[in-house]
C-alpha cells in the first residue's frame, strides 16, 4: 500500500491535467472563454496549457514526482485564484465541476509533495 497510494496519487493529479489539454489546445469554445474572462487568450491559454503537459510527465517520472507536484501546485493554485477573484465558482452553468476538480487537483498535488518531501533539496 505504501507504494501503491502514492503512484495511484500520481496518476490521478497526472491525468487530471493531461486530459484537459485537448480544451486548451483545439481552443474549446469554453476555455477560450475562461482565458478571454481573464484577458490571457490565446497565449495565457497555450501556455498553461504546455506547462499542464510539463507537469503530467514530471509527475509520472518518480524522480521528478515531487517537481511536478510543486508545478503543479503553482498552475492550479494560479486556476484557484481566478475563479476566486475573476472567474466565480461557477462557469457556463457547470455546476462548478472546473473549481472543485481545480481543488482537488492542488490537494492531490499537496499530498504528493508532502510525501516526497525528503526528495527536496530546501525543504
Amino acid at each position: 500500500m505504501k507504494k501503491i497510494l502514492p503512484l495511484l496519487l500520481r496518476i490521478i493529479v497526472a491525468l487530471i491535467l493531461i486530459q484537459t489539454l485537448r480544451f486548451k489546445f483545439t481552443a474549446h469554445p469554453d476555455s477560450v472563454y475562461i482565458f478571454t474572462k481573464v484577458g490571457l487568450e490565446p497565449y495565457g491559454r497555450i501556455g498553461t496549457g504546455i506547462t499542464e503537459l510539463i507537469a503530467g510527465v514530471l509527475l509520472l517520472i518518480p524522480k521528478t514526482a515531487w517537481i511536478g507536484a510543486m508545478l503543479t501546485l503553482g498552475i492550479i493554485g494560479g486556476a484557484i485564484m481566478m475563479h476566486l477573484t475573476k472567474l466565480g465558482i461557477e462557469i457556463n452553468n457547470d455546476g462548478g465541476i472546473l473549481f472543485i476538480t481545480a481543488v482537488v487537483t492542488f490537494l492531490l498535488s499537496a499530498v504528493i509533495l508532502w510525501m516526497r518531501r525528503k526528495e527536496v533539496k530546501f525543504f
